[in-house]
């Protein structure tokens, strides 16, 4: 109620200055105010205004808009810069020359702009003062006489709106494109814009790009074609601006050889940029598009200074590196380390982001990921449960298990599970099952409260859905009778299977493996004493050829141990030894092939990439856990080796790991050792 006050006295207020400033006062006037007020109305609808930005200036008639070509010599070493022109002086002589400065970046990744001015001036005291868009354009109305006026009115009026919640931009942004004011500015920075200083120039467009003026607006159109006529003139700081403003521009002919030409401008100023904050400003809008030997370039320049990394910066340059999609593993190991150090002071969108930007660049840092989780976990009673989620999702993308995380948060869905909806139930089982992490104390509480959160959305469920969650539950090995029944009717197996469906494999995939738990992870299921097995092929792929080497010197014999072993359900196994029930024998496979032999233990070997395990252990992920539970019950004693580290063996030292493995009952499990990313 109090915002709704604030805003109609707002509304008031500024309807009378502009009434009684710029305009009659009518009742008519007054009346469209009102009706105004009572509904939300596109300010670019506004016929007059449209008109004022697409109609030719007087000033700019007969000097039409051209386009920059490439090849034209923007960057001639003989040229010399030009001064600014006298009649910038004339027409500003009572501003302050240096009227703008850029400021860091704030949280929300914006231009600030501060105003360097001398406070005895009666204007730019009274526009210090100023607290809302529309005072600013009142006193732009009274009192702006020269381009540095009217330049600093645009870039505070932008200064505030950035400042304000969505909601209120929206409605400021109506006021400020409806004010007489607005319109006169927009017309003075057209007759203006040649004799602008680049700060003002490069500021000013800024300004009117964020706030909404439509780029094909003869407005934006003149603006940019300056700064390609000034591109010579700007310095680093006004460079960083005008890329930033850049990034939020459609190509066109203008913005598109204005782009051309800063990126050699780029190029040829790396070497004297010594400002981290303008280094990952332009590598975040220099982009995914930048050629390699400038990434390359921009990296150099950030390493030079990476000393002088600070916290705000570290999270700034670690996200400009995604934006570029480029991964310098010593700037992001550097950025890592201060984000840890200052992971406090973090807020929760950039922590997102953080994980968000270590996905896409595949980067992996074990103690960055475990600093994070460890944050959140500490802080968990101050985040919302939403948030929590959040967080669990972007661990997952990852790979990455926090084990303490999640079982908080099992005990947050165990108490309270009305807040899953069913976006958010869906994305819990599938962090869940993909991590593998089952609770030790709470494990059927926690199966039972999902279950019946599925059951109450069974009704509104697609089908697609539907098999994602009983797919994750089944690789926990929980099986939901009632969604399994809803799943498994014709109508909804004919309708996953489409053949024009692109994902029609997965989800055959992922139906074979709901039907094989139904079976294998069933009370009634008992241990065949015989399993069929048949050779998949004789041959043994170039990443197993050094296990089969070892396995034939450790053993001596080709013939005893399998390759490539196809078993039911679908399962491949790379080898199978059997041995006596001592595990001190190892027996030839065609003695035992033809009958079933309880005293008979069947070892299977599979060799695994790195990504199957939760990152920094070797813990298995979800499907590689259902794989060997399965292979348990079907009679096997599953050894896992991680095939990156054993490719890295000696051949002395694979022989030596495989006996071990081999000959020992109760070897090391190699989901209980911990492994570091390289």
């Amino acid at each position: 109620m109090n915002t709704k006050i604030s805003y109609l006295l707002n509304t008031v207020r500024c309807m009378h200055r502009c009434n009684s400033v710029l305009t009659p006062k009518s009742s008519a006037t007054t009346r469209k105010h009102i009706l105004w007020i009572g509904r939300y109305r596109d300010p670019l609808e506004n016929v007059n205004f449209r008109k004022l930005f697409l109609d030719i200036c007087p000033s700019l008639h007969g000097s039409s808009l051209r386009f920059l070509s490439q090849k034209t010599d923007v960057f001639s070493t003989g040229a010399k810069i030009q001064p600014e022109k006298s009649t910038e002086a004339l027409v500003s002589e009572q501003a302050p020359q240096n009227s703008l400065e850029l400021e860091k970046l704030d949280d929300s990744g914006s231009f600030k702009v501060k105003h360097v001015m001398d406070h005895s001036e009666p204007f730019f005291n009274s526009l210090q003062k100023c607290t809302c868009p529309c005072d600013v354009l009142d006193l732009a109305s009274e009192s702006a006489v020269s381009i540095k006026h009217f330049t600093n009115c645009l870039t505070t009026v932008w200064r505030l709106f950035k400042n304000l919640s969505e909601d209120q931009q929206r409605y400021e942004k109506q006021l400020i494109f409806e004010h007489p004011a607005f319109v006169k500015l927009c017309q003075q920075l057209l007759r203006d814009s040649r004799r602008m200083t680049r700060g003002d120039l490069v500021f000013s467009l800024h300004a009117v790009v964020n706030l909404g003026v439509p780029q094909n607006t003869l407005l934006v159109q003149t603006l940019v074609r300056v700064c390609q006529e000034k591109l010579n003139q700007l310095d680093n700081r006004c460079i960083s601006v005008l890329a930033t403003t850049l990034g939020g521009l459609d190509k066109d002919k203008n913005v598109s050889a204005l782009q051309a030409g800063l990126q050699l401008l780029v190029e040829q100023r790396i070497p004297s940029i010594r400002d981290i904050f303008i280094l990952q400003n332009l590598m975040k809008c220099m982009g995914k598009d930048a050629p390699v030997f400038l990434k390359k370039k921009l990296e150099m320049a950030v390493l030079k200074e990476i000393d002088h990394l600070t916290f705000p910066n570290a999270l700034r340059v670690f996200l400009a590196l995604a934006a570029m999609n480029y991964c310098s593993v010593p700037i992001l190991n550097a950025c890592s380390k201060k984000i840890q150090e200052n992971v406090h002071d973090a807020p929760f969108r950039q922590l997102i982001l953080i994980l968000e930007a270590c996905y896409n660049l595949q980067y992996r840092n074990v103690k960055l990921f475990s600093a994070l989780a460890d944050y959140v976990n500490s802080t968990a009673c101050l985040w919302d449960k939403r948030q929590i989620i959040l967080f669990l999702s972007a661990f997952e993308t990852l790979g990455f298990q926090p084990t303490e995380l999640m079982g908080i948060f099992v005990e947050k869905v165990t108490e309270d599970p009305e807040f899953l909806n069913l976006k958010n139930l869906l994305i819990v089982l599938r962090v869940y099952s993909r991590l593998n992490y089952v609770p030790r104390d709470q494990k059927h509480l926690f199966f039972e409260t999902l279950h019946s959160c599925l059951n109450k959305y069974l009704p509104q469920i697609s089908n697609t859905e539907l098999l994602k969650a009983v797919y994750s539950l089944c690789i926990l090995g929980y099986l939901p009778h009632r969604a399994l029944d809803e799943l498994l009717q014709k109508d909804s197996r004919d309708e996953l299977l489409l053949s024009d469906d692109l994902y029609k494999e997965q989800k055959e995939m992922m139906l074979r493996c709901v039907k094989a738990c139904m079976e294998l992870d069933s009370p009634s299921f008992v241990k065949p004493a015989f399993v069929l097995t048949e050779n998949f092929s004789s041959l043994v792929s170039l990443n197993l050829r050094k296990a089969r080497e070892a396995l034939i010197e450790l053993l001596g014999d080709e013939n005893m141990f399998r390759q490539n072993v196809e078993l039911p359900y679908k399962y491949h196994i790379d080898f199978e030894i059997r041995m006596d029930s001592d595990r001190k024998k190892v027996l030839p496979i065609a003695a035992t092939d033809d009958h079933a032999d309880s005293s008979v233990q069947r070892l299977a070997f599979l060799f695994v990439p790195l990504s199957a395990f939760c990152v920094g252990t070797t813990y298995p992920q979800g499907k590689l856990a259902m794989k060997k539970r399965h292979l348990n019950k079907l009679g096997y004693h599953v050894i896992l080796v991680l095939n990156k580290k054993f490719q890295e063996m000696t051949n002395e030292d694979a022989v030596e790991f495989l006996k071990g493995k081999i000959y020992s009952e109760n070897a090391l499990p190699f989901s209980e050792m911990t492994v570091q990313d390289d």
